[in-house]
């Protein structure tokens, strides 16, 4: 299988190197890092899956800057860690995640404010829930990278999918990193941000946005609507392929509401405005 790797100057503290694995829901693959360099050693973040090119193309890079000493893992859906422990087994290198619970295989967990040296910088864990309960934005302070992990995306938006995603809590780590000083957003999936604030905002906009919309059918469709018959209502523009996605958002939405005593659950399935407007 052809392998994929952008590389960057070394004046660039870190290199992406492109999982091979693409799919609808990751794109042209998973972004893994490699970072960091000098005593301390290389850091990579995410390595996707185990494929024995791409583990050489991860332990060459690593190579040049010291080797590898750390594996961080943003999160624990399987196009994040699909390749860890393989390189664990390769390098006999710890495993890093928030948690045991999403992550299993981790050897150590990783609150929110951790930092390790990154070469003349300094790499910073920030929990960052929403997308999922164990997820970690990782910040190169110096230089105000954010390696977002699935909390935001290069193209598109992210799924949030109940009961491990929760909308409310996403738009709370949202408005945190909004507030952050950062310069560039390096995703998981596709191209770097080189505007994050302005990313951010739309992110912002397009997730409140879109609940307008879920309350807007709910007022068009008889009470008792179900999740499959508010997406097509809502995402007149999306390959009905993508509906099974969709819902999942859409679920997202609902909950939050429910959650603010603003919509209603009926039965098994249905779901209604707690006070219809007409």
């Amino acid at each position: 299988m052809r392998r994929a790797v952008r590389r960057y100057s070394m004046q660039i503290p870190y290199t992406i190197i492109l999982a091979p694995n693409p799919s609808m829901m990751s794109g042209p693959g998973t972004n893994t890092i490699v970072l960091g360099g000098g005593a301390d050693g290389a850091i990579v973040i995410d390595p996707a899956v185990d494929d024995a090119a791409y583990l050489d193309a991860l332990v060459k890079e690593g190579s040049q800057r010291g080797g590898i000493l750390r594996i961080l893992i943003t999160h624990g859906h399987p196009d994040h860690i699909g390749g860890a422990l393989a390189l664990k087994k390769l390098l006999g290198v710890p495993i890093y995640a928030f948690s045991r619970e999403g992550v299993p295989m981790a050897d150590e967990e990783i609150g929110d404010g951790i930092a390790f040296p990154a070469g003349d910088d300094t790499l910073r864990a920030i929990h960052t829930p929403g997308h999922r309960f164990d997820h970690l934005c990782y910040f190169l302070e110096g230089r105000g990278t954010l390696f977002a992990g699935d909390v935001i995306a290069g193209v598109g938006t992210v799924v949030i999918n109940p009961p491990e995603g929760d909308m409310q809590v996403y738009l709370d780590t949202l408005k945190r990193l909004q507030e952050m000083d950062i310069t560039e957003i390096v995703p998981s999936h596709g191209p770097t941000i080189s505007d994050p604030k302005a990313k951010i905002t739309e992110y912002i906009e397009h997730r409140l946005q879109r609940e307008q919309q879920v309350l807007m059918a709910l007022e068009e469709l008889p009470r008792g609507a179900t999740i499959p018959q508010l997406v097509p209502f809502i995402y007149t523009d999306v390959d009905p392929q993508l509906y099974p996605i969709a819902a999942r958002s859409v679920e997202a939405h609902l909950l939050k509401l429910e959650h603010e005593g603003l919509v209603e659950k009926l039965g098994e399935d249905g779901w209604a405005l707690v006070e219809p407007t007409a």
